[in-house]
């Protein structure tokens, strides 16, 4: 069987930042172990997998240690790939995925995705969280992911998590945000306990970041900053129950995996 692959720099302007994510295009899906095999040779914190549909693609997407319900940098990897490889006349794109239908618009040299809100509650943290991450926070929330807030961007870019420790707590992965100096707001990512010790951009997260700084700061529309060694950059828009996410792209590889 071979598989076009395509690496593309997610959240980024230029190479070597942003997320980079692995789009696999597929005529039929084979069985979930060649996928999870796939996804852990790319060793890449998400590869998606899309297959075209009637109006429009099945996404997945998977860490290289589990299948994850819902992945942003990927989905505007995967746009970026239906925009300039398989419908280079589309300016919009329609994605069947674990999560619902989400979509892929083109706006100029940005792609806007519009994926579900994720709001946040105030929740305790589980047994080991703060010690593992070494500094408190002033507050904790939890929606699929925990969310630490701290006071400043010093903070988020100083912080040092024990990823040992962090991988023992019982949770899928935990956000650290702080109001940022030149963006809205900033944040790390980290997810040792599937695979993915500190993610360079995370979109989904930003489903739950968006809501609670929307609500904080009085604001709708919002810039942000994830402060991971690459960094990465988008803007969120609130919409009732829906954050619009907005980024840009860039190819790094096209080529093919022989299975």
């Amino acid at each position: 069987m071979r598989i076009p692959i395509y690496q593309v720099d997610a959240f980024a302007s230029r190479l070597f930042a942003g997320n980079p994510a692995a789009v696999c295009v597929l005529e039929s899906w084979p069985p979930d172990e060649l996928l999870r095999a796939i996804a852990a040779e790319n060793n890449l914190s998400e590869t998606a997998f899309l297959r075209a549909t009637g109006d429009g693609y099945e996404l997945r997407w998977f860490t290289p240690a589990v299948e994850v319900d819902l992945c942003g940098h990927a989905t505007l990897a995967a746009g970026y790939v239906v925009f300039h490889f398989l419908q280079p006349s589309g300016e919009q794109v329609r994605f069947a995925t674990r999560s619902g239908p989400l979509t892929v618009r083109r706006q100029g040299q940005w792609l806007e995705m519009d994926f579900p809100a994720r709001p946040p509650e105030p929740a305790q943290p589980p047994a080991g969280l703060v010690a593992a991450l070494g500094r408190a926070p002033v507050e904790i929330w939890k929606s699929r992911d925990f969310m630490a807030v701290y006071e400043s961007e010093d903070e988020i870019r100083e912080l040092r998590p024990d990823m040992d420790a962090l991988r023992r707590v019982e949770m899928f992965a935990v956000i650290v945000t702080a109001p940022g100096r030149e963006a809205d707001f900033v944040s790390r990512f980290f997810a040792p306990a599937v695979g993915v010790p500190e993610d360079p951009v995370t979109g989904s997260a930003h489903c739950t970041l968006a809501p609670y700084w929307a609500r904080r700061l009085g604001k709708e529309v919002l810039h942000a900053r994830q402060l991971s060694p690459r960094g990465g950059e988008l803007v969120c828009e609130l919409r009732d129950d829906r954050v619009l996410l907005r980024g840009q792209a860039v190819l790094y590889l096209e080529g093919f995996i022989y299975v």
